[in-house]
């Protein structure tokens, strides 16, 4: 008889973190959950969750950027899932050294950790964001590494680092590189949520940067779905590698808004505010997947189009008591 396979999230109390942790329990996994150490005691989105799916969490509060806390938490883990980062592009051109400590520095502890506890499997969270504006198209996973802000150069670090401990030490760490995830529980920082958030609080006049930008945009449901996917694969067919999690479909963000007014039902105007555009030699401006090896691998697909996925977002947003905990109102950075 084998006991419940124990996994361990750090950034679990994030937006596809407490998905992520959804879905464990619903695959039968026992979780442990690492939210960010605050006074506030607050286990952010996790504390959304149903009595049900909590009832098969340990919630701990720790940092990924302290090496003791990063051990302690996955001890006796069967796989970790290495969520925790600094996401905000807007915000890493304010705040550098934050994102190379938390995304850099952060995922080494995670790989000490793992390494020294043997660990049997790490799934480590990249971003399509290293990939920089598509030279090729569809963008597989051979595609030059281009870094645009100091976000995506402290993601790529975090990539290296795993590489190479694979490489050096054969540490079973396998890169998952989500492209632009969307859905409920997504910060205001996200283009998705500030176009539906700003239509829920009333707003008609939606305030954005630049609507030419095109994205691959993966319902974050599937996106979970694509961890589990490569937590549980075969090691043979899945550790040492990067695979791409994304739809395959693009999207100008302008035609994003016009799409999600069509979901919505509602007229949306649209007026561009310089504080939101990023540097020109910044902006990425195309992202699409080429996610044929994760599907060819481990089978995964997404089970959600663009338009339903919109539609669900909306309904979360669209509810007051979700609404009531974000700030629509302003630029979120």
């Amino acid at each position: 008889m084998t006991s419940t396979p124990l996994a361990a999230v750090t950034g679990a109390e994030g937006f596809i973190g407490s998905h992520l942790v959804e879905a464990l329990v619903a695959a039968g996994h026992r979780v442990r959950a690492m939210a960010q150490y605050n006074s506030f005691s607050s286990y952010g989105w996790l504390e959304t969750l149903s009595e049900e799916v909590l009832a098969e969490v340990e919630i701990v509060l720790g940092d990924v950027r302290d090496p003791g806390s990063v051990r302690g938490f996955a001890e006796g883990a069967d796989c970790v899932y290495h969520l925790a980062a600094l996401i905000a592009i807007p915000y890493s051109y304010r705040a550098p050294h934050s994102y190379v400590d938390t995304n850099v520095t952060g995922t080494l502890n995670v790989l000490e950790a793992v390494r020294a506890l043997d660990t049997p499997r790490l799934v480590h969270t990249s971003t399509s964001e290293t990939y920089g504006t598509a030279q090729t198209v569809p963008i597989t996973e051979d595609h030059p590494i281009h870094t645009q802000s100091p976000y995506a150069a402290s993601k790529a670090g975090g990539d290296r680092l795993a590489d190479s401990y694979h490489a050096s030490f054969g540490t079973p760490v396998v890169t998952l590189r989500p492209f632009n995830t969307f859905g409920p529980r997504q910060s205001m920082r996200a283009v998705i949520p500030t176009v539906i958030g700003q239509l829920a609080a009333g707003e008609r006049v939606i305030t954005l940067g630049d609507l030419r930008p095109t994205r691959d945009f993966t319902y974050v449901e599937d996106t979970a779905r694509a961890f589990l996917a490569v937590g549980t694969a075969d090691a043979g067919q899945v550790v040492g590698r990067t695979f791409n999690a994304g739809t395959g479909g693009e999207i100008s963000v302008g035609d994003l808004v016009a799409l999600i007014g069509k979901v919505t039902g509602t007229e949306v105007e649209v007026r561009e505010d310089a504080e939101r555009v990023r540097p020109a030699a910044s902006e990425v401006m195309r992202l699409v997947a080429d996610a044929t090896r994760l599907r060819e691998t481990t089978g995964w697909a997404p089970a959600h189009d663009l338009e339903r996925g919109l539609a669900r977002t909306a309904e979360f947003f669209q509810d007051p008591a979700n609404l009531a905990r974000y700030k629509t109102g302003i630029y979120n950075v």
